[in-house]
């Protein structure tokens, strides 16, 4: 008797088999509940993605991603009023919804467009005005954003490529804090506005550190929505039944669409911790504990739209969890959602190239580019 054929419908399995190491003598996790309680911890401080080698300013100005405790607690309460489900709904949503607008448009004057420079466009433009960085070109920030990386494509090269490439990531982050950080703090001394910069200069915060806390955000807020829109819509494109689903749902019904195709192809993969009392380094599986059976039923790696506890307010492990848990979630997902609701609606829309795949050892998650789309004009 064959064995039953199991249904996979995930595009970053094999390449994320392939790369995705924890760090040296880590041990790994891989079930969500054990996932859950390590990262829900209070004996447990952050570990990986930089956290062990911050910059080192003082802790008073430390960036709030590579805190742990009461400080961490006390900087985390204070920024929360910028993601709540209020400012999300009235604020955020408008800038949401205008980009997108405009940004389709230019895709319909043209015919068509490149998917990965256009939702990293609007990637920007949203947290952006999040952070404070309102006060220089978007699309050129984009470029110098995207060029403070340049480094990281080259951590397995030899040593003199590896200093040339952080020397070109050295010299953008330059022109990102003279071009764009640098003009939103002179604008906010002179004028608070309802941002994450203005919070920091009430903090106190020296312009050294107010820019780590700007790449941090550009990071997490920009460049990895930028993949998940891009794997979304790759999804919407293939599946006729999914797509349609989208199309006919309510908010609710699209956000949790998408969070069941964000199970599967979840932009971080691993996330590291270490243990206060042993020294104990921990690496727990983001893509693992989403597909644990346990949790999340049968036909694990199969996007099922009637997945029984799935609902909007069960991201499961792709936000991660805990106190470090991803603030900008909910800017993520409803982003994305506008975005793919009004793209999806475009007359003659049609995905003529596939994205190519690659990854990114530095932030350990897959990487979407050159994807085409042709609409009609």
């Amino acid at each position: 008797m064959a064995a039953t054929e199991v249904k996979d419908d995930r595009k970053s399995a094999a390449l994320a088999a392939q790369r995705v190491k924890p760090n040296q003598g880590a041990r790994v996790i891989s079930r969500f509940g054990l996932a859950r309680e390590i990262l829900r911890s209070t004996e447990m401080r952050q570990a990986g993605a930089g956290a062990e080698q911050a910059p080192r300013v003082d802790v008073e100005h430390r960036s709030v991603f590579f805190l742990d405790g009461e400080e961490h607690k006390r900087k985390r309460t204070a920024i929360a009023r910028f993601f709540t489900p209020k400012a999300i709904g009235t604020r955020y949503r408008t800038v949401m919804e205008h980009t997108s607008d405009q940004l389709l448009a230019d895709m319909r004057a043209a015919g068509g467009g490149r998917l990965d420079t256009i939702s990293f466009e609007l990637a920007v433009t949203v947290a952006a005005d999040i952070v404070g960085l309102t006060d220089s070109n978007q699309a050129a920030m984009a470029k110098r954003i995207q060029g403070t990386l340049f480094g990281t494509y080259f951590l397995h090269r030899n040593a003199v490529l590896r200093r040339a490439a952080q020397l070109v990531s050295v010299v953008n982050g330059l022109r990102f804090f003279r071009s764009d950080v640098k003009p939103a703090i002179r604008a906010r001394r002179k004028q608070r506005r309802e941002d994450v910069i203005s919070h920091l200069i009430d903090e106190g915060y020296p312009d050294k550190a107010i820019l780590i806390e700007c790449m941090t955000y550009a990071v997490a807020g920009m460049v990895t929505t930028r993949e998940f829109i891009v794997m979304a819509a790759w999804h919407l494109f293939e599946k006729d039944e999914v797509r349609e689903r989208y199309l006919a749902a309510d908010e609710q019904g699209q956000l949790a669409i998408l969070i069941e195709i964000l199970r599967l192809e979840p932009v971080a993969a691993m996330l590291h911790r270490r243990s206060n009392a042993d020294g104990e380094l921990l690496a727990v599986s983001i893509r693992d504990a989403n597909v644990d059976e346990s949790v999340v039923g049968g036909c694990p790696f199969a996007i099922d739209l009637d997945r029984p506890g799935a609902s909007p307010a069960n991201t499961y492990m792709s936000f991660g969890d805990g106190s470090h848990r991803c603030p900008g979630a909910q800017v993520a997902l409803n982003e994305t959602r506008v975005f793919l609701d009004r793209l999806f609606r475009v007359p003659g829309l049609r995905l003529t190239r596939e994205p190519t795949m690659s990854w990114s050892d530095a932030l350990m998650s897959y990487e979407l580019r050159g994807a085409l789309v042709s609409c009609s004009r």
